[in-house]
């Protein structure tokens, strides 16, 4: 699995995204663990389950989202950036994900860190397949934080009962059959 890894402070952040932008990846913003395209993509199970922390963010065209709106569905809080080659390489395979799952029982909210809409839009609209699901802005990255994130993408999945079951940090293909069935089983029974 690849990463980006996030940095505090203005001169660190800006390097980084520098680096990102360039496309140097190696050593400072890659990691994989050996995973190649045939390999089973999962996510890790967090012990304990704790609850996840409750948010409010807007979308691109001001609609603001409540995580604890979404109370009785199992959701999919995916961290990410249009900076973030792995990031980028992973949203079709949501956008998929969500084509075959019940949207009555299941709900992903992409959560783009500190960007803004003309940047996202100009991104997402060169997609294929088209995302169909929310796109939410944490433009100072605080949510990102509170959920003690470090890396992008970084993906949580969130029960029925708002409390997080799985995680993942680096790139998946959501589409995987095994990943798929991880999810599809929670959206059944909901732990």
């Amino acid at each position: 699995m690849r990463a980006c890894f996030l940095a505090s402070g203005a001169l660190l952040t800006t390097i980084l995204r520098r680096l990102l932008l360039g496309g140097c990846l190696v050593g400072l913003a890659l990691f994989t663990n050996g995973a190649d395209a045939s390999e089973p993509q999962a996510l890790t199970r967090i012990a304990g389950m704790p609850l996840a922390k409750d948010f409010s963010l807007k979308d691109m065209n001001g609609k603001s989202y409540r995580l604890s709106d979404f109370s009785g569905k199992v959701v999919l809080v995916n961290f990410w950036a249009t900076w973030c080659p792995p990031c980028r390489e992973e949203l079709p395979s949501l956008e998929r994900l969500w084509q075959s799952l019940n949207h009555e029982k299941f709900a992903i909210l992409a959560v783009n860190l500190g960007q803004g809409p003309d940047a996202i839009f100009e991104f997402v609209g060169a997609l294929n397949p088209a995302l169909t699901f929310p796109i939410l802005l944490d433009r100072n990255s605080a949510v990102f934080k509170s959920w003690s994130g470090m890396a992008i993408p970084t993906t949580f999945v969130v029960n029925q009962d708002g409390r997080i079951v799985y995680r993942a940090v680096g790139g998946r293909r959501f589409d995987d059959p095994h990943l798929m069935k991880q999810i599809e089983a929670l959206v059944k029974v909901g732990k």
